[in-house]
Formats: structure tokens, sequence, C-alpha cells
């Protein structure tokens, strides 16, 4: 293999990828064309450094000297404008002509802002990018009022750093408890109670009528009529993958950029990567299938055969001190699914694993997370737990002692 690989986007998904290619004697020139001015950053960390939790020496993903002993050229600051297939080059905001051999695109996604009047006020942001989190910070030392939207991951880890910084935080959600799509009914409401005992206010089952103000926003009205006082509004409800650059070249898109399992897009020299690209009808919002993804493409730029497809993903959250896991179902999906239940109101601990033919197909963990990579472990390889039924709520060692 050899040539111009022009890779476009350098977030976590691209940093990945250079990482494992690395490993490997590729013999690719790397350009890695970014519209961010500074070095790749790790986003999963922004919520932390909002919140004081970690420092921002802790947010690259690689020392500065890391990417020139690689041979990198990082073109930053200056994001890709459009793509010309036919001479096979992609053309930055500034001018640039960069060409390529093969072209990766990794440009991520960007927050879903809902078509609602007001939103584009002053004040009112989304919340997924190293500046975002700066703006957000140095808003938040002001105190006021902060209204977030969504209820997810992202909603819950944006609230919880602007309450760390002094903000009175209401969070507004459509969902019947907060992280609805990944935890049931119990678990969700013990989150509840606890992020309300730390200070937030939640706005459940709730939708969004209008934003508010004069210029500035002034406060969030919702669909029962009420309103809430906002010096700040984060919208966290979901992400669209950037998929208008390859669009606009004429790659075949729907939702996000539509990739097979060797990653190739509709064009054989061009691959996309991460929260831009579709498979089949999955789009991406979380870490282990990007990387994943990252490790199949690198396979293949260095001429291997290796494919994607699709596996169980688990998600685990540690806000305000309180951890929630979860992976497969979260609630029955038919009769032949059973429940082991473990609630322990007082400890303020919840586990409920799903089985079927005694193999587990899902577990919501609520208060101590440390046993969901083991029963991680097991729903991927599909075990038989029979034998370890009675025990299985209490975790590896109860197991193995039974």
């Amino acid at each position: 293999m050899g040539g111009k690989l022009v890779i476009i986007g350098h977030g976590m998904a691209t940093q990945r990828l250079l990482e494992l290619l690395a490993e490997e004697r590729h013999g690719w020139r790397v350009t890695v064309i970014s519209d961010e001015p500074g070095p790749a950053y790790n986003r999963i960390l922004l919520s932390p450094w909002m919140a004081g939790e970690t420092t921002a020496e802790a947010l690259p993903l690689a020392e500065p000297g890391w990417y020139a002993r690689q041979a990198l050229h990082l073109h930053r600051g200056d994001g890709v404008a459009s793509i010309d297939r036919v001479s096979q080059a992609v053309i930055t905001r500034a001018g640039h002509r960069i060409p390529y051999d093969r072209l990766v695109i990794a440009t991520g996604s960007r927050p879903a802002m809902p078509d609602i009047e007001g939103i584009e006020l002053e004040g009112v942001t989304g919340f997924r990018t190293l500046e975002d989190a700066r703006w957000m910070a140095e808003r938040a030392r002001k105190g006021g009022n902060a209204v977030v939207l969504g209820g997810g991951f992202l909603g819950l880890e944006a609230a919880e750093g602007l309450r760390a910084q002094g903000m009175t935080v209401s969070v507004v959600h459509r969902g019947h408890w907060p992280l609805n799509r990944q935890l049931d009914e119990t678990a969700g409401g013990m989150l509840a109670d606890a992020l309300r005992r730390r200070g937030m206010a939640l706005h459940l089952a709730s939708g969004v009528d209008r934003i508010e103000g004069d210029g500035q926003v002034e406060a969030v009205r919702l669909s029962d009529g009420r309103e809430l006082p906002a010096d700040l509004v984060v919208v966290a409800a979901g992400t669209r993958p950037n998929r208008e650059v390859a669009e606009h070249a004429g790659l075949e898109c729907d939702r996000g950029i539509h990739v097979d399992a060797t990653l190739t897009t509709s064009d054989e020299r061009i691959q996309a990567l991460g929260e831009c690209c579709q498979f089949r009808d999955h789009t991406y919002g979380l870490v282990e299938p990007v990387y994943r993804q990252a490790a199949v493409l690198a396979d293949r730029l260095c001429g291997g055969q290796r494919l994607y497809d699709e596996a169980p993903v688990a998600t685990r959250l540690k806000i305000s001190g309180v951890e929630v896991f979860s992976c497969g179902e979260t609630e029955p999906r038919d009769r032949e699914t059973e429940s082991i239940l473990y609630h322990d109101r007082r400890g303020g601990e919840y586990r409920r694993l799903l089985l079927k033919n005694n193999r587990l197909v899902g577990a919501v963990l609520y208060g101590d997370a440390s046993m969901g990579p083991w029963l991680f472990e097991h729903l991927s390889r599909g075990t038989d737990l029979s034998a370890w039924r009675a025990s299985l709520a209490f975790g590896e060692a109860y197991c193995e002692a039974a």
C-alpha cells in the first residue's frame, strides 16, 4: 500500500486510526485536515474538565511531538469546502488544493438543533466541541440559570458541569426518566431522585414550545405553558452526522454517509469513519463502535481483509458520584425473557439482568457498575449461565465461588 492518504476531520475516530496505522509499516503519506485550530482531544473529558474534575492538560489525545515522529502533516484551522472526485483532490475553505490517492471522511457530528422559535438567540448553544465547553465554562462562572434540553448522557454531563460551576440547572427531557434509552424505569427513577438531591430541577415528559428573549435568551417556555428562567440554554437532544461535504460531492448519503462492511463509500477511493457515516441503518454516537471501525479501516489501508459488522455495545456513566451501566435489552421483549432483580433501596443499588434460554440478553446496573464489563463479556459471548443463576446478580466472585 502507499500513496497520498488524506483524512478530513481530526476527532477521536481519526486519532485512533492514526495510532493503529502507526503500529504498521503502512507506506501512506498522511495529511489530516481539521477545521479546529488545536490538536485532537478527548471529547469524553469535556464535561469533567468543565466541572473542574480534570485539567486542560488531560484533554489532548497525543503529546505534540507524536505527530512529528509519525511524519504526519496536520492542516489545522482550515476545514474542507469541497471534494473534487474527478481530479482526486480536496479544496479547503482557504483555497488550498490537497490531492489524494485515498480519502477518509471523518467529519463527526454536530448537535441536532430543534426547529423552535428562539433557537438563534444569544446564549443558546450546543455542546460538542472544546470551544463549546470553554464558552459554557466562561458563561457559567457568572452564575445564573441554565436550562439543558435533553436528559441523555450528553445532557446530564453538561448539566453536571454547569451545576459544579455554580449555576442553577434545569433539565428538560421528553422521556419519563433520564437516560430512558439506557435504563429501565426503576433505575431511571433512582437516577432522577439522586440528581434532584444534588440540586438539579428535572422537567420530565416535557417538551419545549419556544425560547424567549430580546436578542439574549431570557427564558424557556415548555409545552404545558410553564416558563423556566434562563441565562444559558444548552441543546443536547441528539446529533446529526456531518455529511454535507460528502453529499455535495455526490456520494450516497442518508442520515449519514453510506458505507459498506469495508467502510467504503459509493466511491471506491473514498471511505468514511465514525459519527459521520451510516452502516446499514446505523449511525454512531458512542466511542466503542467507532474504535472498532477504526481497527477495520486501518487493516484495510494496510492490505488486510477485515470487515465491519455490528456488535453489542455497553454504556457507562458516572455523574455526581453515581454510576450507571447498561448493555443489551433494558426491558423484556417477549415472554421467554426472564428478569433477575436485586434492589437495595437503602444502599442505593439496583441490578436487573435479563436472560433468555439462560443466556444474558441485557443488564441495567445502578449505584455500583463494577460488574458491568464482566456481564457484557458474557452477553457478547452468549455464555450459558445456568449454573450461576442463583449468584449472578452478585457478580463474578460469587459465581466463581458457587
